[in-house]
């Protein structure tokens, strides 16, 4: 009887480690705060108060991390949050920022932007 419990106890405990393990490979490891430190030195770009300058090497980062569905998804909702948050952005910049930097992202950066379709 006892072994009958010890079994069930470690079959549950296994099948427990296994969720999770599943569930954290689903969730995004790239934080808006990254999203922010990598395209910071976009700024002066996007608000028409500079030159493209180092952008693109955070912007070609920031595209190389985001390998996964959810980290595009993250990226995609923290680039529209700054799109909205910050004053002065130029949108057509903005949105033109991957491919003057040389990527292809799926979705334009805009405040208008549906990331939950960003696959």
């Amino acid at each position: 009887m006892a072994s009958s419990i010890v079994k069930s106890m470690c079959i549950f405990l296994v099948m427990a480690v296994a969720v999770i393990a599943i569930a954290r490979k689903s969730e995004a490891a790239i934080g808006c705060g990254t999203v922010v430190s990598s395209i910071k030195p976009c700024l002066p770009y996007v608000t028409g108060k500079g030159p493209l300058g180092s952008c693109c090497s955070g912007v070609k980062s920031l595209y190389a991390a985001a390998k996964t569905t959810p980290d595009r998804q993250s990226v995609c909702n923290c680039l529209k949050s700054i799109a909205s948050s910050y004053s002065g952005i130029n949108s057509d910049k903005a949105a033109g920022l991957p491919g003057q930097c040389g990527v292809n992202i799926p979705y334009k950066i805009s405040p208008s932007t549906d990331c939950s379709k960003v696959v």
